[in-house]
């Protein structure tokens, strides 16, 4: 793991989407996975998870049986002909998603999200999909994360093109090129003694779980992930004895709920993609009224924290 090429990665995200981008416009990547499976079971751990669980969540939306389950739990859904597996392992070689895997072949359908080619996850699938990502040289899941979120709402949707993706490609390369003007002010209010909070709705807490996992893979600070809503019933004891620091991204009909508490006790939030009242700063960028712009562009501000601490120690 490298501070300086990790920086180096996040700054190819623009480019790397504009190349996902094409690709879903020139379609196929999804032929031959079956049209109308009757449950989808999501396979991964760490970023690849907390994608997943958002697609599951998309795909229940629709009324389709679909969950996204630790590839390491022992217990789970049993191989099925009419289960659609998606295994996701950037690397290709997750042990536990390996084993999760192993259950599956020969009877679910399983379809392999990688960004390797030819890595042990691709083993006996029976479909596979490139992330398309590129070599991560800083050694931390950046652009794999944006991308397999970005594949996996394609596959939820398989009318999507690649609009929304160079969208956020725009929207990324916003944050990088302002990055002088409002990354200091977001380092100073986050920098205290006891971590760095995240927060996001249900429908985007991948963002929040990648944006804590950032803080604590690079520079190796305390950080913990929370969902807006359940935030007032498991994090808001923290603001009473801490001096709690938080990103927030806006979006959940619980965003007032939790500012109360931030205003009454003090807290400092910055936001992101939006304005809350009671924030003691924000980062606004193009598109972030998009909530899928959001969902694919908004933890590159923590990234670009993380990056920037793990540098300077």
């Amino acid at each position: 793991m490298d501070a300086g090429k990790f920086l180096d990665d996040l700054l190819k995200k623009p480019e790397s989407l504009d190349r996902l981008a094409t690709a879903l416009d020139a379609g196929g990547l999804f032929d031959g996975l079956p049209a109308d499976p009757r449950r989808v079971l999501f396979l991964g751990m760490g970023s690849s998870r907390y994608a997943a669980r958002v697609a599951a969540l998309r795909l229940r939306a629709l009324g389709i049986d679909a969950a996204a389950d630790y590839a390491s739990t022992t217990l789970g859904y049993p191989p099925d002909p009419a289960t659609l597996v998606v295994a996701i392992s950037a690397t290709g070689g997750s042990r536990e998603t390996l084993a999760a895997v192993a259950r599956h072949q020969g009877v679910s359908f399983v379809t392999a999200l990688t960004n390797k080619d030819g890595s042990p996850i691709t083993e006996g699938a029976d479909h596979v999909v490139p992330m398309l990502a590129g070599p991560e040289e800083g050694g931390v899941a950046c652009r794999t994360f944006q991308h397999t979120l970005a594949l996996l709402l394609a596959l939820t949707d398989r009318t999507m093109d690649g609009s929304l993706v160079r969208r956020a490609a725009e929207a990324t390369q916003d944050l990088l090129d302002r990055r002088a003007d409002w990354l200091p002010g977001v380092l100073e209010l986050l920098d205290g003694p006891h971590g760095v909070y995240t927060i996001a709705p249900a429908e985007r807490l991948s963002s929040a779980d990648q944006s804590a996992l950032m803080v604590r893979e690079g520079p190796r600070r305390q950080a913990t992930a929370c969902e807006t809503g359940d935030w007032a019933h498991v994090d808001v004891y923290l603001t009473k004895t801490y001096d709690y620091r938080a990103l927030l991204f806006p979006g959940s009909p619980y965003d007032d709920q939790a500012m109360e508490w931030v205003r009454e006790r003090g807290s400092t939030v910055v936001a992101v993609g939006g304005e809350v009242a009671g924030q003691a700063g924000s980062v606004r960028y193009r598109h972030d009224d998009d909530p899928g712009v959001a969902l694919l562009t908004e933890t590159l501000v923590a990234e670009l924290v993380a990056a920037s601490w793990w540098a300077h120690g």
